[in-house]
């Protein structure tokens, strides 16, 4: 992403002098004299950092921050200042101002304050960007995902949904299977009517008849009233039954019944009811296997298994992550009163090469312990739960004992140099060193520039 900046100074040799430093860099440059002229371009063209002078004629540098920031919110201002009034630039930045710079302007502090005041424009943008995705994906009840994988799930869903045909969903503890069977319900005809849970591991098998058929007045011990069951509940709906490879035998065979003859009869009763009710069941077990080993019914699998949803775990749908980070983050954020405009860099490498063994359910998790726990309006990698941030050694160099300081030193440059890809600014951004000194370095270990990545021109200096 190539960045467009505003420079606002009425003395023309600053102007010029920080075009052509500014334009070194890879930026786009546009120069105004005065405030006045400054604060139209801001307001009306697509300007991703102003840098403006404070004290100027007409239209002061003050006046062009606080409408630059009010009507404009998101686009950083840097301000410059002479010497003897850094006080005004304090003020500045009790207004909104990004930062400050006094004159005469050193060149490197000025270019790796562009570079921050950028970087954190770029992930603000990303945000928006992703919150507008997300809200274009609300047709499939909050399930998130544009990988291959869910494309296909969501490709499922919209030709199974508006049928009667039974759906078995697959996958593991975490990935989300409850909205998949919330999608199916939601885009059918069945909408209107009950959608009713029965999350099957959680009822012990002595009740668990009695819950899902309902049971008659003393049909045992602490039955003092009728009561009507699950499958009676969902009539004319949808049921869900999660966790099916746990029910025992004999409610599978009056499950089975209910699919085959849409008939059953309340525990310790004897009338018989008719339901028309659709069924869902979801497990994180191997049925086939449960079948071969005698514990699951051959022949209400085939019943449940008309259509087949497999929610793949997160580790292989990591193309997911950005979408389902930010979605997360803004929910968490709206719950609690928070604003959070993004999370940096190291926490979302380190969110990446995490493997989420409890998939989905622990990402959401994460992400809400790291938004309550953030101070500032970015989450960073201090604020992720200790867990996720030993669980992956992304964000850490790895030197053998005994190795000599120059040693260390090529390590810790070239590994960098790795985890940025390459990127040679990004990379001496990162080290705190200019780029000719990392040119240099690299030179000093043998290594071509062009096989570590010209990645933006950087050969023009520090």
């Amino acid at each position: 992403m190539k960045f467009t900046i505003l420079v606002i100074d009425d003395e023309k040799n600053i102007r010029t002098g920080l075009q052509a430093a500014l334009e070194l860099d890879g930026y786009d440059v546009i120069l105004a004299a005065d405030g006045a002229e400054g604060l139209d371009i801001a307001l009306h063209s697509d300007v991703d950092l102003v840098i403006t002078d404070l004290r100027m004629p007409g239209v002061s540098g003050e006046e062009v921050l606080r409408r630059v920031t009010t009507e404009s919110p998101g686009i950083p201002v840097i301000v410059l200042t002479g010497h003897g009034t850094v006080e005004n630039a304090v003020e500045a930045m009790r207004s909104g101002a990004y930062d400050f710079l006094t004159k005469p302007l050193n060149l490197d502090r000025l270019s790796l304050l562009v570079k921050r005041a950028l970087q954190n424009r770029e992930l603000i943008l990303q945000h928006r960007e992703l919150e507008r995705e997300i809200e274009n994906r609300k047709s499939f009840e909050h399930i998130i995902g544009k990988s291959p994988a869910m494309l296909k799930v969501f490709e499922v869903l919209k030709r199974v949904a508006p049928t009667k045909a039974s759906v078995l969903i697959t996958g593991e503890s975490g990935v989300g299977k409850e909205l998949i069977a919330n999608a199916l319900h939601n885009l059918s005809p069945r909408k209107p009517n009950p959608f009713i849970k029965v999350h099957c591991a959680a009822l012990a098998e002595t009740i668990l008849e009695s819950e899902l058929f309902g049971h008659e007045k003393g049909s045992f011990t602490g039955a003092v009233a009728r009561k009507r069951g699950r499958f009676e509940l969902a009539n004319s709906g949808t049921i869900f039954l999660d966790e099916i490879g746990e029910i025992n035998q004999q409610v599978q065979i009056k499950i089975l019944r209910v699919l085959q003859e849409k008939k059953f009869e309340r525990v310790g009763g004897e009338e018989t009811l008719e339901v028309d009710v659709r069924v869902v069941t979801a497990t994180n077990r191997d049925l086939e296997k449960e079948i071969a080993e005698g514990r699951f019914r051959e022949d209400l699998y085939y019943r449940l298994n008309v259509v087949r949803i497999h929610v793949p775990p997160l580790r292989e749908r990591k193309d997911d992550l950005p979408l389902m980070i930010a979605a997360f983050i803004k929910e968490f954020a709206e719950e609690n009163g928070k604003t959070i405009e993004g999370i940096d860099s190291k926490a979302r490498s380190v969110l990446y090469a995490y493997d989420w063994p409890g998939n989905v359910r622990q990402l959401r998790n994460c992400l809400e312990s790291a938004v309550v726990m953030t101070s500032g309006t970015v989450i960073t990698l201090d604020d992720l739960p200790p867990s996720i941030r030993a669980g992956t050694d992304s964000s850490s160099i790895r030197i053998p004992v005994g190795v000599t300081m120059a040693e260390a030193e090529k390590e810790v440059i070239l590994q960098t140099l790795s985890a940025q890809n390459g990127n040679k600014s990004k990379t001496a951004e990162v080290l705190g060193i200019g780029r000719k000194t990392l040119h240099r370095k690299l030179d000093e270990y043998g290594m071509d520039k062009n096989a570590v990545g010209d990645d933006d021109g950087d050969e023009t200096g520090d």
